[in-house]
């Protein structure tokens, strides 16, 4: 028997080809996602990298609203996008208590956050089950060639190297397809999970920095420190004279 490729295509069954296939079609989703995730990675690390770039005067200097003014649309990349929404959480609140307005700007650093991982993220569930099933699926098909094998065995009546050779050799194609695909998957898988974390730890940082400086602005001329709506304001209490202990006061 020809152990070439091709050789061992023409004498495997229906059931192993249907393997190959398989394995072969996981393998060019595994591919795609890993290249399209990369491009996306890339044009997103860099329109970060541009926006923190063209804001950072303005950050320093405490102008937040001339950078919440720059609109980011899909060129701020993921830095710009949480930049922006907190800014916005920011002038919702502004008028309020500055314990409100910080807290208002975190929950909405992280909203954001949040999306942009999972943003981040798509297509990776793909990668990782090919990584995790490619060599299953394989196995699979290694599982049927042995029992065509001995069905090759029954219907001779002999155990010859000859007879089982053809079943033996379309078990182990089948297993070494599985590798193949699978290896480059796991290590696509943890290289974008690693991008993905480092990611987020930048995000992470952004927003506190972010937050510091909010904090910093917060009771400035920008933005007042807080504001009592009419109808929470009351009239101020008078001093009790009758001599009994009151509420907020002491015994005259």
């Amino acid at each position: 028997m020809d152990f070439t490729l091709s050789a061992m295509w023409a004498n495997m069954g229906l059931f192993a080809r249907l393997i190959v296939i398989a394995l072969g079609a996981m393998s060019l989703v595994s591919l795609g996602v890993t290249i399209e995730r990369v491009l996306f990675f890339m044009k997103a690390k860099n329109d970060s990298i541009r926006y923190a770039q063209s804001v950072e005067q303005l950050l320093g200097a405490g102008r937040l609203r001339d950078v919440a003014a720059r609109k980011v649309g899909n060129t701020g990349g993921y830095l710009g996008r949480v930049v922006e929404a907190g800014l916005r959480a920011l002038f919702r609140a502004e008028g309020a208590p500055s314990e409100y307005i910080i807290e208002s700007v975190g929950r909405a650093l992280e909203r954001q956050a949040q999306r942009e991982i999972q943003t981040m993220k798509r297509g990776q569930v793909a990668v990782a089950t090919v990584s995790s099933t490619a060599p299953f699926v394989g196995l699979l098909g290694t599982v049927m060639g042995i029992v065509n094998s001995f069905k090759s065995m029954a219907s001779s009546g002999s155990g010859g190297l000859g007879t089982v050779s053809a079943g033996i050799a379309e078990a182990l194609i089948t297993t070494a397809f599985g590798l193949l695909v699978a290896i480059p998957a796991v290590i696509a898988f943890n290289w974008l999970q690693t991008w993905v974390d480092a990611r987020a730890v930048d995000l992470a940082e952004s927003s506190n920095e972010l937050l510091d400086t909010i904090a910093r602005a917060v009771g400035s001329p920008l933005i007042p420190r807080e504001f009592t709506p009419e109808h929470m304001k009351q009239e101020p209490r008078p001093m009790p004279t009758n001599g009994m202990h009151a509420a907020g006061y002491g015994a005259e």
